[in-house]
C-alpha cells in the first residue's frame, strides 16, 4: 500500500526519482542565486539551457539509453515532476496569451486609423507566407542533397493514421468567431483578433460621436492592459527556472535509439532551420538591425521556443521583445506576434512538410520534376494558414501536406520520424518564432 501510494500518486517510488528532483531544486537555487545577484538575464538562460543538456544527459545515462524510456518507472516519475514545472511555467503564459493579445488590438485600434490596420494586416500575412514558401524551397533543397528516404524503411506503427484534413474553406472559415468565449477558451487567437477588431473600431467610433459613453471603457480597458502587462513580467522573470526543466524532460523523455533511426532526416531538418535561420538574419540586416545585436536582443524567445516548443506559449515573451528590445510600436508588435503565432510557420508548415513529402517521395519511388514542386509550395502556402501554435500540431500541417500531393495513404511510412517528433520541434519552433519576430521587424520597418 506505501508503495502504491509512493509510485502511482506521489510519483516518487525511487531513490533515483528523489536524486534527479533534488539536482532540479538544486538548479532552481542556482538561478535564485543568479538572480539575486542581478546576473545578465541572457547568461541566466544560457546557464539554465546548459544545466537542462547536462541533466537530460544524466537522466539517459542512469538509466541505460533505454529504447522506450517512458516504459521505465523511475523515468517517468522524472519527467512528470520536470513536466510540472516546465509545462507549469508555459501554462502560465498561455493563461496571459488571450487577455493581453485582446487588450491591445482594442487598444491599438482605439489610436489608429483603419486603413493603417488594414495595410498593417496584408503585408504581415504577405511576409509570412512568402517566408513560409522560402522555408519550403530550402526544405526541398536540402531534402534533396541528403537524398531523404532512398533505400529507407522508416518503422511504421499500423495504429498510426493519418488525422483527419479539413478543407481550406473550413479551415478559414473555423478561424470566424461564431462564439468570441469560445475563441478564447480553445486559444484561436485569429479569432480572437477578429472580435478585438470589431471591439476596438465600435469603441473608437462611439468615442469620436459621444466620448462620455466609452469614457468608462477607455479608462477600464487601459487599467485591465496595465494589469495584465505586469503579471506578464511576473512571469516571464521565472523563464530560467522553467527553461532547464523543459529542456531536461524533453533529453530524457526521447530514447537515443529512435533517434539514430532516423538521423539522417533530423540532420536535414536542423540544417534547414540553419540556412533558414540565417536568411532570416540576412532580412533582418536589410532592415538596418546588426544580426549580432539581433542575436543578443532576441535571445529570451528564441531560447523559450525551443525548449518549450509552443509558437503561441512564447507569445507574450515575443511581444514584449519586440516593444522593449527592438522598439516596436505596440499595434505591428502585438498583430504581427500574433499571427505568426497561428499562420505562415516558417518550420513547422515549411521546412518540415517539404523534408517530409521528399522523404516519401524517395521511398515510394514518385517522381519528382518542377510541376511537383510547384505543387508542393502552394499546397504548403495554404496549408501553412490556421496552425495552432502549440507543441504536435506540425504533424495536422504535414497530414494537409500530404493529402494536398495525393500522398495521404503513405503517412504511416513516417511513424519513425513522428516517434521523435518533440526533438525536431524544438528547431521548428524556434525558427517559427524568429521568422515571426522576423516578419515584424519588416512591416514595422516598411
Amino acid at each position: 500500500m506505501q508503495n502504491t501510494f509512493l509510485s502511482e500518486y506521489l510519483l516518487i517510488g525511487s531513490f533515483k526519482t528523489v536524486l534527479f528532483l533534488l539536482v532540479l531544486f538544486a538548479t532552481f537555487y542556482v538561478n535564485w542565486k543568479l538572480q539575486g545577484k542581478k546576473i545578465n538575464f541572457t547568461l541566466r538562460m544560457l546557464t539554465s539551457i546548459l544545466m537542462g543538456l547536462i541533466i537530460g544527459g544524466a537522466i539517459q545515462f542512469a538509466a541505460g539509453f533505454p529504447d522506450k524510456p517512458s516504459d521505465i518507472s523511475w523515468v517517468k516519475e522524472v519527467t512528470s515532476w520536470y513536466g510540472f514545472f516546465g509545462n507549469g511555467f508555459m501554462d502560465l503564459l498561455k493563461m496571459i496569451v488571450v487577455p493581453i493579445v485582446f487588450l491591445s488590438i482594442v487598444r491599438v485600434i482605439i489610436n489608429m486609423k483603419g486603413k493603417d490596420l488594414g495595410k498593417l494586416t496584408a503585408k504581415t500575412l504577405t511576409m509570412l507566407i512568402l517566408t513560409t514558401i522560402l522555408a519550403a524551397i530550402t526544405g526541398i533543397a536540402v531534402g534533396n542533397i541528403f537524398n531523404l528516404g532512398s533505400g529507407m524503411q522508416l518503422a511504421s506503427n499500423p495504429d498510426l493514421q493519418l488525422r483527419e484534413v479539413t478543407t481550406i474553406v473550413k479551415t478559414l472559415r473555423d478561424l470566424i468567431p461564431s462564439n468570441p468565449f469560445a475563441a478564447m477558451v480553445n486559444g484561436n487567437v485569429v479569432g480572437v483578433i477578429i472580435f478585438a477588431a470589431f471591439t476596438g473600431f465600435a469603441t473608437r467610433r462611439i468615442n469620436t460621436k459621444n466620448h462620455d459613453k466609452v469614457e468608462t471603457v477607455i479608462k477600464l480597458i487601459e487599467g485591465a492592459y496595465s494589469v495584465i502587462s505586469s503579471i506578464a513580467m511576473t512571469i516571464i522573470k521565472l523563464m530560467p527556472y522553467a527553461v532547464t526543466a523543459l529542456l531536461a524532460n524533453t533529453i530524457a523523455s526521447n530514447g537515443l535509439s529512435s533517434v539514430v533511426l532516423v538521423l539522417d532526416f533530423m540532420m536535414a531538418l536542423y540544417t534547414s532551420v540553419v540556412i533558414m535561420f540565417i536568411i532570416h538574419l540576412i532580412i533582418i540586416a536589410l532592415n538596418g538591425i546588426n544580426p549580432v545585436r539581433y542575436l543578443k536582443d532576441a535571445f529570451a524567445p528564441i531560447a523559450l521556443a525551443f525548449t518549450s516548443r509552443s509558437s503561441l506559449g512564447t507569445l507574450p515573451v515575443t511581444i514584449e521583445t519586440l516593444i522593449e528590445k527592438f522598439k516596436l510600436d505596440e499595434g505591428t508588435a502585438t498583430l504581427a506576434g500574433s499571427l505568426g503565432a497561428n499562420m505562415g510557420m516558417n518550420g513547422c508548415a515549411g521546412i518540415y512538410p517539404a523534408l517530409a513529402v521528399v522523404t516519401v517521395a524517395n521511398m515510394t519511388g514518385i517522381q519528382m520534376d518542377i510541376s511537383f514542386y510547384v505543387m508542393l509550395l502552394i499546397v504548403i502556402a495554404i496549408s501553412s494558414l490556421g496552425i495552432a501554435g502549440i507543441p504536435g500540431t506540425a504533424t495536422i500541417a504535414l497530414a494537409l501536406t500530404l493529402s494536398g500531393m495525393g500522398m495521404g495513404e503513405y503517412f504511416p511510412l513516417l511513424g519513425g520520424i513522428i516517434a521523435i517528433d518533440p526533438i525536431l520541434d524544438m528547431g521548428r519552433t524556434m525558427l517559427n518564432v524568429n521568422g515571426t519576430m522576423t516578419t515584424a521587424i519588416t512591416v514595422s520597418k516598411k
